[in-house]
């Protein structure tokens, strides 16, 4: 009789194994453990604002769902979802994004499944920006390829630029992935450099992936897509941040028309088709009445987002750029650890402030920045800047 099955013999594949945890989810796990013995715990660390979905956009799921629409849907979406979607980039960018080449997937997670298995063959490499969203890379890894991170400066407001591309671009090089707003840092490229950063990928005959899940999130400026200035370029995009729909689990992909056939038999076999309550939930997200709610928070989001522009730097973390997107502030803590990690956790225990280190993010100056996600309301923010001040 064997003693073990071969489950227990092996505990995973190389892939698994090469996949690192995303330690703000370990965080937030200890964060709400210490809720539940009594602590107060003010959250800065997790990408969630405090939000609920705008209630036109809860009814219009719920009346749908009454309606009897709760079966499977086309697997890359409502048809007039992916209609909406189209007159939302002529309507607000003045583009014509045929509907045909708008994907939506189960989150923007889903759109980068896709892509990474349509697009990456074993062995390919991913070209990212250091510091950036990990799960990026990993997504690239489970396909048998390889995410090639790229030290940014905050002189290049950490963000790959035209010569890294041209430095860094390999044989084996086949997209560069970039972010705008990007997660940590709330950096946005803007339309030259977005363009500049297309004729390079052109040059190597690459293709540009452009993570615009931040937009709308702006407070420098409006916002704008890549689309504008490079139609080829390959846009992800999600209704978690801006629409405020983190658990309904919608994105969606802009791709070439004739990428679509492929990634249709590839979303049959992956997961079907995104939720159909989340889908009857977006229709209802570009209606005047839920726009409004939505530019009312981006409204709060940006005096959150000045307040600790100023209280940061009086408590002595350095401020290399200011975020002019997304609800992040990427501060550098030199001045007290270059061990993000632990003195995130004691941080977290001493005082009762969960932020996230910068170790999550990649491996350039990771030990001595921690990022502040400005997700809750402006009193807790201040509430947790003084309990950092008696602490530091």
């Amino acid at each position: 009789m064997q003693s073990s099955s071969l489950s227990t013999q092996r505990s995973g594949n190389e892939r698994s194994a090469d996949v690192s945890p995303f330690q703000v989810m370990a965080i937030l796990a200890r964060a709400q453990a210490l809720q539940t013995e009594g602590r107060d715990i003010i959250h800065l660390e997790v990408g969630e604002p405090d939000f609920p979905t705008p209630q036109p956009m809860i009814d219009a799921a719920i009346a749908a769902m009454q309606a009897g629409k709760t079966g499977y849907t086309p697997a890359l979406g409502l048809p007039a979802l992916r209609q909406k979607l189209s007159d939302y980039y002529r309507d607000r960018f003045g583009l014509s994004v045929s509907p045909q080449r708008i994907v939506l997937t189960p989150g923007a997670s889903g759109a980068l499944l896709l892509l990474t298995a349509a697009r990456l063959n074993p062995g390919d490499q991913l070209l990212l920006a250091d510091p950036g969203y990990p799960c990026n890379r990993h997504f690239a890894r489970i396909m048998e390829a390889h995410g090639l991170l790229v030290p940014c400066s905050a002189e290049q407001k950490y963000q790959l630029t035209a010569a890294d591309v041209r430095q860094h671009w390999q044989p084996g090089t086949r997209a560069a992935l970039v972010a705008s707003p990007a997660n940590p840092t709330g950096t946005v490229l803007t339309p030259q450099e977005l363009a500049e950063l297309a004729a390079a990928v052109r040059e190597q005959d690459g293709e540009l992936w452009v993570d615009e899940i931040y937009q709308g999130l702006n407070y420098s400026g409006p916002a704008h897509t890549v689309l504008s200035v490079a139609d080829d370029a390959v846009v992800l995009n999600s209704f978690s941040k801006f629409f405020g729909m983190t658990g309904w689990r919608l994105g969606w992909a802009v791709v070439p028309e004739h990428w679509v056939p492929v990634l249709d038999t590839l979303a049959q076999n992956l997961f079907l088709a995104p939720p159909t309550p989340a889908q009857y939930a977006a229709l209802a997200a570009f209606e005047p009445d839920s726009m409004a709610i939505l530019e009312a928070r981006r409204q709060e989001l940006a005096q959150r987002r000045e307040y600790l522009l100023q209280a940061l730097p009086e408590l002595g973390f350095r401020l290399p750029v200011a975020p002019d997107g997304a609800f992040y502030i990427y501060a550098d803590a030199s001045a007290f650890t270059q061990d993000s990690l632990n003195w995130c956790a004691r941080v977290l225990e001493e005082t009762g402030v969960a932020i996230t280190p910068g170790v999550d993010f990649g491996a350039h100056e990771a030990g001595s920045h921690v990022r502040f996600a400005f997700t809750t309301r402006l009193e807790r923010l201040q509430e947790a800047v003084q309990r950092l001040r008696d602490w530091l």
